[in-house]
Protein backbone atom coordinates (compact mmCIF):
# COMPACT_ATOMS: atom_id res chain seq x y z
CA UNK A 1 0.00 0.00 0.00
CA UNK A 2 1.59 3.27 -1.09
CA UNK A 3 1.14 6.60 0.57
CA UNK A 4 3.10 9.34 -1.19
CA UNK A 5 6.65 8.11 -1.56
CA UNK A 6 6.40 5.78 1.45
CA UNK A 7 5.25 2.18 1.76
CA UNK A 8 3.19 1.32 4.82
CA UNK A 9 4.45 -1.82 6.57
CA UNK A 10 1.82 -4.37 7.57
CA UNK A 11 4.24 -7.12 8.61
CA UNK A 12 7.89 -7.70 9.52
CA UNK A 13 10.27 -10.53 8.72
CA UNK A 14 12.28 -12.00 11.60
CA UNK A 15 15.69 -13.19 10.40
CA UNK A 16 16.07 -15.36 13.50
CA UNK A 17 19.40 -16.75 14.63
CA UNK A 18 22.54 -16.89 12.45
CA UNK A 19 22.55 -20.71 12.35
CA UNK A 20 23.84 -22.71 9.34
CA UNK A 21 21.13 -24.70 7.58
CA UNK A 22 22.79 -28.04 8.31
CA UNK A 23 22.68 -27.33 12.07
CA UNK A 24 19.10 -26.03 12.11
CA UNK A 25 17.48 -29.22 13.43
CA UNK A 26 20.12 -29.66 16.12
CA UNK A 27 19.58 -26.16 17.47
CA UNK A 28 15.83 -26.56 17.19
CA UNK A 29 15.97 -29.64 19.43
CA UNK A 30 18.28 -27.82 21.86
CA UNK A 31 16.06 -24.73 22.14
CA UNK A 32 12.92 -26.86 22.43
CA UNK A 33 14.51 -28.80 25.30
CA UNK A 34 15.58 -25.57 27.02
CA UNK A 35 12.11 -24.09 26.66
CA UNK A 36 10.38 -27.21 28.00
CA UNK A 37 12.83 -27.24 30.91
CA UNK A 38 11.99 -23.61 31.64
CA UNK A 39 8.25 -24.25 31.56
CA UNK A 40 8.42 -27.44 33.63
CA UNK A 41 10.84 -26.05 36.23
CA UNK A 42 8.87 -22.87 36.83
CA UNK A 43 5.52 -24.69 36.86
CA UNK A 44 6.82 -27.08 39.53
CA UNK A 45 7.83 -24.14 41.71
CA UNK A 46 4.46 -22.40 41.31
CA UNK A 47 2.51 -25.60 42.05
CA UNK A 48 4.64 -26.52 45.07
CA UNK A 49 4.31 -23.08 46.63
CA UNK A 50 0.58 -23.17 45.98
CA UNK A 51 0.05 -26.65 47.49
CA UNK A 52 2.43 -26.61 50.47
CA UNK A 53 1.38 -24.36 53.37
CA UNK A 54 4.95 -24.35 54.72
CA UNK A 55 5.92 -22.21 51.72
CA UNK A 56 3.28 -19.54 52.28
CA UNK A 57 5.91 -17.02 53.37
CA UNK A 58 7.08 -13.68 51.90
CA UNK A 59 10.15 -15.17 50.22
CA UNK A 60 8.14 -17.82 48.40
CA UNK A 61 5.45 -15.34 47.44
CA UNK A 62 8.14 -13.46 45.54
CA UNK A 63 9.55 -16.71 44.18
CA UNK A 64 6.20 -17.83 42.80
CA UNK A 65 5.75 -14.50 41.03
CA UNK A 66 9.31 -14.67 39.73
CA UNK A 67 8.67 -18.17 38.34
CA UNK A 68 5.48 -16.98 36.67
CA UNK A 69 7.38 -14.03 35.22
CA UNK A 70 10.17 -16.30 33.93
CA UNK A 71 7.68 -18.69 32.37
CA UNK A 72 5.85 -15.89 30.57
CA UNK A 73 9.05 -14.03 29.66
CA UNK A 74 10.43 -17.06 27.86
CA UNK A 75 7.05 -17.84 26.27
CA UNK A 76 6.91 -14.39 24.66
CA UNK A 77 9.80 -15.20 22.30
CA UNK A 78 10.57 -18.94 22.27
CA UNK A 79 7.40 -20.38 20.65
CA UNK A 80 7.70 -17.90 17.76
CA UNK A 81 11.40 -18.69 17.39
CA UNK A 82 10.74 -22.45 17.33
CA UNK A 83 7.91 -21.97 14.83
CA UNK A 84 10.11 -19.92 12.51
CA UNK A 85 12.91 -22.49 12.69
CA UNK A 86 10.51 -25.15 11.39
CA UNK A 87 8.64 -22.95 8.92
CA UNK A 88 9.60 -21.17 5.74
CA UNK A 89 7.44 -18.22 6.80
CA UNK A 90 9.20 -16.00 9.36
CA UNK A 91 6.78 -13.12 9.10
CA UNK A 92 4.99 -11.44 12.00
CA UNK A 93 2.21 -8.89 11.67
CA UNK A 94 2.69 -5.27 12.73
CA UNK A 95 0.16 -5.68 15.55
CA UNK A 96 1.73 -8.98 16.57
CA UNK A 97 5.15 -7.37 16.67
CA UNK A 98 4.00 -4.56 18.95
CA UNK A 99 2.16 -7.08 21.15
CA UNK A 100 5.27 -9.20 21.48
CA UNK A 101 7.34 -6.14 22.35
CA UNK A 102 4.79 -5.08 25.00
CA UNK A 103 4.76 -8.41 26.83
CA UNK A 104 8.53 -8.75 26.47
CA UNK A 105 8.99 -5.43 28.28
CA UNK A 106 6.28 -6.24 30.82
CA UNK A 107 7.71 -9.53 32.04
CA UNK A 108 11.33 -8.43 31.68
CA UNK A 109 10.67 -5.37 33.86
CA UNK A 110 8.62 -7.45 36.30
CA UNK A 111 11.57 -9.76 36.88
CA UNK A 112 13.75 -6.75 37.60
CA UNK A 113 11.41 -5.50 40.33
CA UNK A 114 10.86 -8.95 41.82
CA UNK A 115 14.61 -9.48 42.13
CA UNK A 116 14.77 -6.27 44.17
CA UNK A 117 11.91 -7.43 46.42
CA UNK A 118 13.66 -10.77 46.97
CA UNK A 119 16.94 -9.05 47.81
CA UNK A 120 15.14 -6.82 50.33
CA UNK A 121 13.42 -9.85 51.85
CA UNK A 122 16.77 -11.59 52.40
CA UNK A 123 18.31 -8.39 53.75
CA UNK A 124 15.58 -8.09 56.41
CA UNK A 125 15.74 -11.83 57.23
CA UNK A 126 19.50 -11.78 57.85
CA UNK A 127 20.08 -8.29 59.22
CA UNK A 128 16.86 -7.96 61.30
CA UNK A 129 15.78 -11.54 62.06
CA UNK A 130 13.87 -10.64 65.25
CA UNK A 131 11.75 -8.07 63.41
CA UNK A 132 11.35 -10.04 60.18
CA UNK A 133 7.66 -10.92 60.59
CA UNK A 134 6.68 -7.41 61.61
CA UNK A 135 8.61 -5.77 58.75
CA UNK A 136 7.73 -8.27 56.01
CA UNK A 137 4.02 -8.27 56.79
CA UNK A 138 1.57 -9.86 54.33
CA UNK A 139 0.24 -6.42 53.39
CA UNK A 140 3.73 -5.14 52.56
CA UNK A 141 4.56 -8.22 50.47
CA UNK A 142 1.32 -8.01 48.49
CA UNK A 143 1.85 -4.27 48.03
CA UNK A 144 5.37 -4.83 46.66
CA UNK A 145 4.07 -7.40 44.17
CA UNK A 146 1.15 -5.21 43.08
CA UNK A 147 3.40 -2.17 42.77
CA UNK A 148 5.77 -4.18 40.57
CA UNK A 149 2.90 -5.18 38.27
CA UNK A 150 1.54 -1.62 38.05
CA UNK A 151 4.91 0.01 37.31
CA UNK A 152 5.92 -2.57 34.72
CA UNK A 153 2.54 -2.39 32.99
CA UNK A 154 2.84 1.40 32.73
CA UNK A 155 6.44 1.21 31.49
CA UNK A 156 5.67 -1.40 28.83
CA UNK A 157 2.61 0.53 27.65
CA UNK A 158 4.62 3.77 27.44
CA UNK A 159 7.22 2.26 25.10
CA UNK A 160 4.58 0.45 23.03
CA UNK A 161 2.57 3.62 22.47
CA UNK A 162 5.72 5.57 21.55
CA UNK A 163 6.66 2.83 19.10
CA UNK A 164 3.15 2.78 17.60
CA UNK A 165 3.43 6.44 16.61
CA UNK A 166 6.49 5.78 14.42
CA UNK A 167 6.37 5.12 10.68
CA UNK A 168 8.05 2.15 9.02
CA UNK A 169 8.87 2.42 5.35
CA UNK A 170 10.28 -0.08 2.86
CA UNK A 171 12.68 -2.04 5.08
CA UNK A 172 10.74 -4.59 7.14
CA UNK A 173 13.49 -7.12 7.92
CA UNK A 174 14.32 -7.42 11.63
CA UNK A 175 17.78 -8.96 12.15
CA UNK A 176 16.65 -10.65 15.37
CA UNK A 177 14.56 -13.60 16.56
CA UNK A 178 11.89 -11.38 18.14
CA UNK A 179 10.55 -7.84 17.87
CA UNK A 180 13.28 -6.13 19.84
CA UNK A 181 12.74 -2.48 20.60
CA UNK A 182 16.18 -1.32 19.46
CA UNK A 183 15.88 -3.30 16.21
CA UNK A 184 12.52 -1.69 15.45
CA UNK A 185 13.92 1.79 16.10
CA UNK A 186 16.64 1.17 13.52
CA UNK A 187 14.01 0.29 10.91
CA UNK A 188 11.84 3.34 11.53
CA UNK A 189 11.91 6.19 9.04
CA UNK A 190 10.55 8.62 11.68
CA UNK A 191 12.39 10.74 14.21
CA UNK A 192 13.24 8.38 17.10
CA UNK A 193 14.92 10.86 19.44
CA UNK A 194 11.97 10.86 21.87
CA UNK A 195 11.96 7.06 21.99
CA UNK A 196 15.70 6.92 22.60
CA UNK A 197 15.48 9.55 25.34
CA UNK A 198 12.67 7.67 27.11
CA UNK A 199 14.63 4.41 26.84
CA UNK A 200 17.67 6.03 28.44
CA UNK A 201 15.71 7.72 31.25
CA UNK A 202 13.39 4.83 32.12
CA UNK A 203 16.21 2.36 31.64
CA UNK A 204 17.97 3.98 34.56
CA UNK A 205 14.84 3.70 36.69
CA UNK A 206 13.87 0.16 35.67
CA UNK A 207 17.30 -1.45 35.38
CA UNK A 208 20.17 0.51 36.92
CA UNK A 209 18.51 1.59 40.18
CA UNK A 210 17.11 -1.90 40.96
CA UNK A 211 20.52 -3.40 40.18
CA UNK A 212 22.23 -0.96 42.55
CA UNK A 213 19.65 -1.67 45.27
CA UNK A 214 20.30 -5.41 44.95
CA UNK A 215 24.05 -4.89 45.25
CA UNK A 216 23.58 -2.67 48.31
CA UNK A 217 21.28 -5.27 49.92
CA UNK A 218 23.78 -8.07 49.42
CA UNK A 219 26.63 -5.87 50.63
CA UNK A 220 24.69 -5.28 53.85
CA UNK A 221 24.02 -9.03 54.12
CA UNK A 222 27.69 -9.89 53.74
CA UNK A 223 28.67 -7.19 56.23
CA UNK A 224 26.16 -8.54 58.77
CA UNK A 225 27.26 -12.16 58.33
CA UNK A 226 30.93 -11.33 58.74
CA UNK A 227 30.16 -9.94 62.18
CA UNK A 228 28.88 -13.36 63.31
CA UNK A 229 31.74 -15.70 64.34
CA UNK A 230 30.30 -18.78 62.60
CA UNK A 231 32.20 -20.41 59.75
CA UNK A 232 29.14 -22.43 58.74
CA UNK A 233 26.94 -19.31 58.67
CA UNK A 234 29.50 -17.44 56.60
CA UNK A 235 29.78 -20.28 54.06
CA UNK A 236 26.00 -20.56 53.80
CA UNK A 237 25.53 -16.81 53.32
CA UNK A 238 28.25 -16.54 50.69
CA UNK A 239 26.86 -19.59 48.89
CA UNK A 240 23.36 -18.08 48.82
CA UNK A 241 24.55 -14.64 47.76
CA UNK A 242 26.84 -16.12 45.12
CA UNK A 243 24.02 -18.09 43.52
CA UNK A 244 21.66 -15.13 43.48
CA UNK A 245 24.24 -12.64 42.29
CA UNK A 246 25.26 -14.95 39.43
CA UNK A 247 21.72 -14.85 38.00
CA UNK A 248 21.34 -11.15 38.81
CA UNK A 249 24.59 -10.38 36.98
CA UNK A 250 23.57 -12.54 34.03
CA UNK A 251 20.15 -10.87 33.75
CA UNK A 252 21.12 -7.26 34.42
CA UNK A 253 24.55 -7.35 32.81
CA UNK A 254 23.33 -8.39 29.37
CA UNK A 255 20.33 -6.05 29.39
CA UNK A 256 22.28 -3.02 30.60
CA UNK A 257 25.02 -3.68 28.06
CA UNK A 258 22.49 -4.13 25.28
CA UNK A 259 20.01 -1.30 25.90
CA UNK A 260 21.95 1.37 27.78
CA UNK A 261 25.12 1.29 25.66
CA UNK A 262 25.22 2.98 22.24
CA UNK A 263 23.75 0.68 19.62
CA UNK A 264 26.71 1.27 17.31
CA UNK A 265 28.91 -0.69 19.72
CA UNK A 266 26.85 -3.87 19.34
CA UNK A 267 26.93 -6.07 16.25
CA UNK A 268 23.81 -7.96 15.22
CA UNK A 269 25.32 -11.30 16.26
CA UNK A 270 26.41 -9.91 19.62
CA UNK A 271 22.95 -8.47 20.27
CA UNK A 272 21.32 -11.80 19.40
CA UNK A 273 23.62 -13.81 21.66
CA UNK A 274 23.14 -11.41 24.57
CA UNK A 275 19.36 -11.53 24.07
CA UNK A 276 19.44 -15.33 24.12
CA UNK A 277 21.19 -15.20 27.48
CA UNK A 278 18.43 -13.31 29.30
CA UNK A 279 15.41 -14.59 27.34
CA UNK A 280 16.30 -18.30 27.32
CA UNK A 281 19.19 -19.17 29.64
CA UNK A 282 18.29 -17.07 32.68
CA UNK A 283 14.61 -18.17 32.93
CA UNK A 284 15.79 -21.77 32.62
CA UNK A 285 18.44 -21.47 35.34
CA UNK A 286 16.34 -19.51 37.85
CA UNK A 287 14.29 -22.52 39.06
CA UNK A 288 17.46 -24.47 39.83
CA UNK A 289 19.44 -21.65 41.42
CA UNK A 290 16.64 -19.98 43.36
CA UNK A 291 14.40 -22.84 44.37
CA UNK A 292 15.14 -26.42 43.39
CA UNK A 293 18.44 -26.33 45.31
CA UNK A 294 16.54 -24.97 48.30
CA UNK A 295 15.98 -27.35 51.22
CA UNK A 296 12.44 -26.04 51.82
CA UNK A 297 11.51 -26.66 48.18
CA UNK A 298 12.88 -30.21 48.33
CA UNK A 299 10.90 -30.84 51.51
CA UNK A 300 7.75 -29.48 49.89
CA UNK A 301 8.26 -31.71 46.85
CA UNK A 302 8.69 -34.76 49.10
CA UNK A 303 5.54 -33.90 51.08
CA UNK A 304 3.45 -33.42 47.94
CA UNK A 305 4.68 -36.72 46.48
CA UNK A 306 3.93 -38.54 49.74
CA UNK A 307 0.40 -37.09 49.81
CA UNK A 308 -0.19 -38.26 46.26
CA UNK A 309 1.05 -41.77 47.11
CA UNK A 310 -1.27 -41.98 50.12
CA UNK A 311 -4.19 -40.74 47.99
CA UNK A 312 -3.60 -43.37 45.33
CA UNK A 313 -3.19 -46.12 47.94
CA UNK A 314 -6.54 -45.19 49.49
Amino acid sequence: MAEGNQTVIFQFLLLGLPIPTEHQQLYYALFLLMYLTTVLGNLIIIILIRLDSHLHTPMYLFLSNLSFSDLCFSSVTMPKLLQNMQSQDSSITYAGCLTQMYFFLLFGDLESFLLVAMAYDRYVAICFPLHYMSIMSPSLCVSLVLLSWVLTTFHAMLHTLLMARLSFCEDNVIPHFFCDMSALLKLSCSDTHVNELVIFVTGGLILVIPFVLILVSYAQIVSSILKVPSARGIRKAFSTCGSHLSVVSLFYGTIIGLYLCPSADNSTVKETVMAMMYTVVTPMLNPFIYSLRNRDMKGALARVICKKKVFFCL
